[in-house]
């Protein structure tokens, strides 16, 4: 074993990354929770919080914003003052608000509450991912990373279930309050098992750079969360907020190019392993998250599955993900990471083109084959994509790897709902209006049944046998929708294997299990990782 991960570290590596991923887990699953608490939320008190459509969306994008926002701060700070204690921080930040949000008494609070449970998450994710590259040494680093991944996909997973078995035993703030004993056995843990480690020259503080890349990405993430919410991504709303962003983003990276003590070396960036991972981890998540998004629908409103059966029949996405993450290194030592990240995308595609296959009475197991597939191709981009990008960096700026990697995950899976949702809703809408036009219905909620297939079928049971017209042609117009939307889904992955293919490193001659191609690291630098 080399000198640069201490002996006492090496030894209890394990018992580790089981506590890096108990933290990782609670921050994934109760995202993937909220979504099945949402329509008990909108019912009024005191079954929910009577919450409006813009509210509901907002208690899930309060927490995306602030969350996406503050990723590469938080990396930043983690390699500065100590990875630990910033994730300490975190969690002890996402534990509170996850009780405040449990005890809100009105939607307002709710949001509020979950902005502050996504500044909590902000400074939990990249650190559990820079402590990992810090307790492993780099030919174990695969393996680990596999396993941190399948931890990922397992928490979103899994989040469905355990919000539906709880939604149907105790009140809607028990999705919130499951979060407090996890985060209290994770914070034990923390204290007991895991060292700290930081960059140990970190340089002088870049204020110009952070404040430009926090403003950017909250800008760029606002208007793309506005852009899926209007459906109409030419609004001068959109326009201004996410051009805007792209404008302060674009004057971060001239910042940093020129800065003698940058936030970031946008040099890694001409890095092909560590450029091409990052765009491949951005695209598969819009893909995948787009599909998600609607899948739900599919599922439950079209199927006519509960919440809870909604959730059971998404396993295999988290299956095939534990299954084959932590073996994904033994197909890169054999195929490469080129090779098979390439794969992994093309298998998406084929994942997404599927649905077009999918109507009113496919049998349910084909569904189920189909979410194994994309868990598998998952398993097979996530942790060759990472390793590239954490193996391109120096192992004292893991944070900042960390923090461009899920950075990229986020914005690109919120781009992936806000557009790929705003596809269906258009298509949805034209395929439904003829028959809502023939309704007598007021202007705003003939509006607010076009928006979905939920709002047209609440107005169905509402209007009663009169109604009863509208259930086959919304249930119809969605698979129509769906159709649509998958085209666009597959597109974004056969981009993203197409990026993969072309830009990211094959095997080096020679070389028997890195694929990504970076040498190995300077094992003389002062050591990193040590328990301080």
């Amino acid at each position: 074993m080399s000198s640069s991960v201490p002996e006492n570290v090496h030894r209890r590596r394990w018992v580790i990354l089981g506590v890096l991923m108990l933290s990782l887990l609670i921050v994934v699953l109760d995202n993937s929770i909220l979504n099945v608490a949402m329509r008990t939320i909108a019912q009024p008190a005191p079954t929910g919080l009577g919450a409006s459509q813009s509210e509901l969306e907002w208690a899930i994008n309060s927490y995306t914003l602030v969350f996406a926002g503050l990723l590469f701060t938080a990396g930043l700070l983690g390699d500065r003052f100590g990875r630990k204690r910033v994730l300490l921080f975190g969690l002890v930040v996402f534990g509170l608000g996850s009780v405040f949000a449990a005890l809100a008494t009105t939607p307002g609070q709710l949001v509020a509450f979950r902005a502050v449970m996504g500044f909590g998450g902000a400074f939990v994710m990249p650190s559990t991912l820079a402590i990992l590259v810090n307790v492993f040494e780099r030919d174990e680093q695969p393996k680990a990373i596999g396993l941190w991944a399948g931890g990922v996909g397992l928490g979103i997973a899994i989040g469905p279930v355990t919000g539906g078995v709880l939604l149907e035993h105790f009140w809607w703030g028990s999705v919130f309050l499951v979060n407090v004993p996890v985060v209290l056995v994770a914070l034990a843990a923390m204290l007991l098992a895991v060292p700290d480690s930081r960059d140990p020259d970190p340089g002088r503080l870049d204020p110009v750079g952070v404040l430009l890349s926090v403003a950017g990405l909250v800008l760029l993430v606002y208007g793309i969360i506005t852009g899926g919410r209007l459906a109409d991504f030419t609004d001068p709303e959109v326009l201004l907020t996410a051009g805007g962003g792209v404008v302060v983003l674009a004057a971060f990276v001239l910042h940093e190019r020129r800065s003698d003590h940058p936030a970031i070396d946008v040099g890694y960036f001409k890095n092909p392993a560590f450029s091409a991972a990052v765009a491949a981890i951005a695209l598969v998540f819009f893909a995948l998250m787009g599909v998600t998004f609607f899948a739900v629908f599919y599922m439950q409103s079209v199927r006519g599955f509960s919440a809870l059966e909604a959730g059971l029949l998404m396993m295999p996405l988290a299956a095939a993900q534990l299954i084959f993450a932590p073996r994904a290194r033994l197909v890169v030592d054999r195929f490469g990471a080129k090779a098979v990240c390439t794969g992994g995308m093309l298998l998406v595609a084929a994942g997404m083109a599927a649905f077009l296959l999918f109507g009113r009475t496919t049998p349910i197991w084909a569904l189920e084959v189909v979410f194994f597939l994309q868990g598998a191709a998952m398993a097979h981009i996530m942790p060759p994509a990472t390793v590239s990008i954490m193996q391109s960096l120096p192992r004292e700026k893991a944070g900042s790897g960390s923090a461009v990697n899920n950075t990229f995950r986020q914005v690109g899976g919120a781009m992936g709902v806000a557009v790929l949702g705003s596809l269906l809703s258009a298509r949805y809408r034209e395929g439904i209006e003829d028959r809502l036009e023939r309704l007598p219905l007021p202007e705003g909620v003939r509006h607010a049944a076009g928006e979905s297939i939920e709002g047209t079928l609440a107005v169905a049971a509402r209007l009663g046998p009169a109604g009863r017209e509208l259930v086959d042609p919304a249930k119809n117009a969605f698979i129509e929708a769906m159709h649509v939307t998958v085209v666009g889904s597959a597109a974004v992955a056969l981009l993203g294997a197409l990026v993969v293919a072309v830009w990211l490193p094959g095997r080096q001659p020679g070389a028997d299990g890195d694929a990504a191609g970076p040498p190995e690291q300077d094992i003389t630098k002062p050591p990193v990782g040590a328990g301080r």
